[in-house]
Formats: structure tokens, C-alpha cells, sequence
């Protein structure tokens, strides 16, 4: 019978998603596993979710610790199958790094020297024999931590082990003890020939001496701040505005939202509206729905549109209407409401905010009347819904011009000026606006 390891890939976790965070292992080394049975916890710069194992098996290896940041696509485990199980490959058991050392079977002095050597390497940042993760020794090089300070931090994992939220705890205790720290900012030798040094010193201890907080951006606050200064270095960001006579809308709405909540169980916002419109823009201008990869204009036929919502946390993420120009307003509706109330309780799956072409923010959220949104890579475009207000305006009748109070509401457009210049990006623009506008006051649920 041929022997048979199944290797366990960290999977793709959405565009833009190079890496994930261990949380912890929900399954050991010597444990039979289901198929489609959870075997980690993992975290990304967006959402926390559990990776299944495809196969059913029995684990003979676990490559990485929690806490471990690995990148997509390696191998963090292997499985045996069933066929496989009671071959010599199935003997292979390699346990989690322990106090900085490993845990091997008899069958296991097969692997060559060099392996463990630089595996010993990754664990130890110093000649302490005491584990730190990579993302531990990541966070005690920026903090420019000294090995003799990493021997004193309590660790709460298993067997001792310092976890993230012991260094950050003892971070914390540190700065509120020691505030005159602050005074030299801390530079690793790895980034101090990259970094430009201060003239003076001066501006440091001011700051120190201000009625200042000063708070250090979670990983998922770093990704974001990276996302968005890569997407204003990569696209050249034009924005244009329009302002939409949303009244028809506001009325349709008013009218039906407890009845459509009776008979639909879900309630209807102005986002699914807003989504209903962009679709039907987007099937008029199928060039908006992009992507560039060098000199190609990848157009997407798959119209997914992705929803800017808030996290508990107080950050932005954008899960997606996966095929929305398949779907009816109801539809529409129940998928958005599902996927905010989700991101609202961080349950959110990696397929949730995977594969968005086309991405909608809406700003009259927060009172704002329009605003010039940053261009969520690999999209050349999107979209941003202000504030909706009466306001008095010109309207046309058969008896002349009168003044009326309408509902207005200002719709901003940013897009990729190498590949959407100002006619496809204003036309589409205003397609949208023609599309609300169109909204039929007296439509059937």
C-alpha cells in the first residue's frame, strides 16, 4: 500500500490576505480527525476563523505554534489517510516546540541536523533557552526589548510559554513605570540604516511631557494603514461627485419597511438599494467591474459587491454580495443584513470578504455628506453614498418651475485614473443617480 501524507496548506484568505496568525490548535499530534473537523484557529488582519481539515486521518505533524505567523500556502500540518495509516511515513510524530526544544520520537532522528539547527534558530532570540514565537520575538524587536527583560515576562501559555498578550502587557506596565523611555524612539538594527535619524531629541521629550495617550496600532490597524497607503501609491485616485434626487426612494421605503419586514423577515435598509442600482450600472459600463495586473485590464464577469461595515473593534471591513446581479431586492436585502450582523459579531468567514469587484462605502452613516474613498485594491473603482437631507429644489411641471422640499443625498466616485478615465467613471457615475432616481415610488413588494 503506498504511503500517503496529506499536507495541510495554510488556504488563500481573500485578495489582499499574505499571512494568518496561529490562535490555537484544536487538534494534537497522534489524534484522529473528520473530514471538514476544524484542526486551528486563525487570524488574519480582518476576521478570526477555524480551518477544517479536507481529509480524515490521523495528524502526524504540526509544522507551527500558536501564535505562529505563517504565510499562505505553507504547510502547517500533515495528516495521514486512512491508506497511509499503519505505514512507516504514519510512525512520524513531531510535537509543537516545548521550551525551546523538540519533542521527537525514535523515528524522528531521521531528520538532518541542519532542519533542527535552524529550526532552534527561529525559536530563540537570543542563547536563552526559552521558546518566543516569531511573532513574540517580531513584537520585542520593535519594542527594542532586551533578552534579560524577555526572561522576566510571566508567560501564560503552556509551560510557560509568552504569548502576544504578555509582551503587551508588559509593555504596558513598562511605559506607565518608566514614561522617560519614550524620550529616544527605539530602532532596531535591522531598520536603522532605513530610518531617518531625528536632529534633535527635543520633540521626543516633549511629547512625553504632554497630557498624552499613547496607543500602539493592533496588527489589523498596521494592515489596514498599509492597504490604504499602497492603494493611493498604486492607483491614481480621481473622485467624482453627483448630487441624486433620492426622494422616490425615501418614499418607497417609508411605506414598505414594516411590511417587507413582515413578510420577508428581514428588514430593508437603503444599502440594498444602493447595491440594486450599482449592479444594473455596472452591467452598462462592464468596464468599471476591474482589475489591472501590469499592462492587462482584467474585466470581471462575476458582479460581487463588496459592503463597507464596522467592526466591534471600531475598524472598517468589507464583506461581499457574492453574484448580486443574480439576486432581487429581497435578496439583496437578506444577504446584506446577514453579512453586517456578522461582521458586527467578528463572525466572519474568509469567503465572506473574498472576491469583491466592485466595493460601495457609505459615509451618511456618520452624518458626512460625501467624501473622496480610497480604492479597495485590486478594484479600479468605488463608491461612496453621503447623507441623505431635504433640501428645497427647482422642480419642472407642466405649470412652470415650482420649489419643492426633496431628499437629496451626494454620491461620491473614486476610480483608477491609469485605466477609468473621466468619461467611463463620470458616466457610470451618473448612470447610478439615473437609476435612483428612476426608483419606482409605487414598486410591489
Amino acid at each position: 500500500m503506498p504511503m500517503s501524507n496529506f499536507e495541510l496548506v495554510l488556504p488563500k484568505l481573500g485578495e489582499s490576505i499574505t499571512d494568518a496568525t496561529i490562535i490555537s490548535w484544536l487538534k494534537n499530534v497522534g489524534d484522529v480527525i473528520e473530514e471538514d473537523e476544524p484542526i486551528c484557529e486563525i487570524a488574519t488582519d480582518k476576521v478570526d476563523s477555524e480551518v477544517p481539515s479536507p481529509v480524515s486521518g490521523t495528524i502526524t505533524e504540526i509544522l507551527y505554534e500558536a501564535d505562529d505567523v505563517v504565510d499562505v500556502g505553507k504547510v502547517i500540518a500533515r495528516i495521514a489517510t486512512e491508506e497511509s495509516v499503519g505505514s512507516e511515513q504514519s510512525t512520524v510524530s513531531i510535537q509543537p516546540p516545548v521550551n525551546g526544544q523538540q519533542q521527537k520520537s525514535s523515528n524522528q532522528q531521521s531528520v538532518t541536523s541542519n532542519q533542527n539547527q535552524e529550526s532552534n534558530n527561529q525559536l530563540r532570540p537570543s542563547v536563552s533557552n526559552r521558546f518566543y514565537s516569531p511573532l513574540a520575538r517580531s513584537i520585542a524587536e520593535q519594542e527594542n526589548l532586551s533578552t534579560a527583560e524577555m526572561e522576566n515576562i510571566n508567560g501564560t501559555g503552556e509551560n510557560g510559554r509568552v504569548k502576544k498578550s504578555d509582551i503587551l502587557a508588559y509593555l504596558k506596565n513598562r511605559t506607565q513605570e518608566t514614561p522617560a523611555k519614550v524620550t529616544q524612539p527605539a530602532i532596531s538594527k535591522k531598520s536603522a540604516s532605513k530610518v531617518k535619524q531625528p536632529a534633535t531629541s527635543n520633540q521626543y521629550t516633549a511629547i512625553s511631557n504632554q497630557n498624552v495617550e499613547i496607543i500602539q496600532m493592533n496588527r489589523m490597524r498596521k494592515m489596514i494603514a498599509k492597504h490604504m497607503v499602497d492603494s493611493k501609491r498604486i492607483s491614481p485616485h480621481v473622485t467624482s461627485f453627483v448630487e441624486v434626487d433620492m426622494t422616490n426612494v425615501v418614499t418607497w421605503r417609508n411605506k414598505n419597511k414594516k411590511a417587507f419586514l413582515e413578510k420577508y423577515d428581514t428588514k430593508i435598509t437603503f444599502t440594498p438599494i444602493f447595491v440594486e442600482a450599482v449592479t444594473k450600472a455596472i452591467k452598462d459600463f462592464p468596464a468599471i467591474n476591474a482589475s489591472v495586473d501590469d499592462d492587462n485590464v482584467i474585466i470581471k464577469k462575476d458582479i460581487n459587491i463588496g459592503i463597507a461595515a464596522a467592526l466591534p473593534s471600531g475598524n472598517l471591513i468589507v464583506p461581499v454580495i457574492k453574484n448580486a446581479d443574480y439576486m432581487n431586492l429581497q435578496g439583496i436585502a437578506k444577504q446584506t443584513n446577514n453579512l453586517v450582523d456578522k461582521a458586527r459579531n467578528n463572525k466572519l468567514k474568509p469567503d465572506d470578504i473574498s472576491g469583491g469587484t466592485y466595493t460601495i462605502s457609505n459615509v451618511g452613516t456618520f452624518g458626512n455628506i460625501m467624501g473622496t474613498p480610497i480604492i479597495n485594491q485590486p478594484q479600479v473603482a468605488i463608491l461612496a453614498t453621503g447623507v441623505i437631507q431635504k433640501k428645497p429644489a427647482v422642480m419642472e411641471t407642466e405649470y412652470g418651475d415650482v420649489i419643492a422640499i426633496r431628499h437629496k443625498m451626494f454620491l461620491s466616485h473614486s476610480y483608477d485614473h491609469r485605466v477609468v478615465d473621466g468619461f467611463l467613471g463620470g458616466s457610470f457615475l451618473r448612470r447610478v443617480a439615473d437609476y435612483l432616481e428612476a426608483f419606482d415610488a409605487n414598486r410591489a413588494l
